[in-house]
């Protein structure tokens, strides 16, 4: 009983160290993988806004960034390059589009079709590659901007109206008040006069 237990355990023992030494041996060779950080997914902008699709990316070979555009228009190759080396962007993007080292792009003045999902993917030459998405939601401001003017508008007429009403009623009153003092005048002097003529 006792033999075949410690044969048991040192073929565990030797299954375990091939494994760890393979497993280094893995690491050591291969350049390590690729790693991606997204530190904003969710990017709100406005019409003719520029934005920063904000990425940072690191591996130990050279990498191929590729970045897509997927809306319901349709999916759209936005760039690719190899760091360090070419950069081919696509017709539809020519000089609306700055690339960035560390995987990042910048979209030069955004349109409503612009809103979507965009995909990057770092490809490392052995092979591994590692995704990214990040939402842009593109919204107009020529609808906020009317509805701000009409609102500003309407309360500066309502204002002045206020103000209309109330130097109308403040000169109506003005205006009664010098009648009045103009009646009092006049029935006082007309009793001077009565009062002389009495008197002579």
């Amino acid at each position: 009983l006792m033999r075949p237990l410690q044969g048991c355990r040192r073929r565990g023992v030797v299954v375990g160290t091939v494994t760890l030494c393979l497993a280094a041996g893995w690491a050591l060779q291969t350049p390590g993988g690729v790693s991606l950080v997204v530190p904003q997914p969710n990017i709100n902008a406005t019409v003719a806004q520029n934005i920063l699709l904000s990425v940072e990316y690191s591996c130990r070979g050279v990498a191929t960034i590729e970045w897509k555009h997927v809306s319901s228009w349709g999916t759209t190759k936005i760039v690719e390059w190899k760091s360090g080396n070419y950069v081919n962007i696509s017709t539809v993007y020519k000089d609306r589009v700055t690339t960035f080292e560390n995987g990042s792009i910048e979209l030069l003045n955004v349109g409503m079709r612009d809103a979507g999902y965009y995909f990057i993917t770092v490809t490392e030459e052995h092979g591994s590659n590692t995704y990214g998405t990040i939402i842009v939601n593109v919204y107009e401001i020529i609808y906020e901007d009317l509805h701000f003017v009409a609102v500003l508008f309407a309360f500066l007429a309502a204002v002045s109206a206020i103000l209309i009403c109330f130097m109308w009623l403040c000169n109506k009153s003005l205006h009664l008040f010098q009648k009045k003092t103009t009646h009092k005048l006049t029935a006082s002097t007309t009793e001077e006069i009565e009062l002389e003529t009495i008197e002579c």
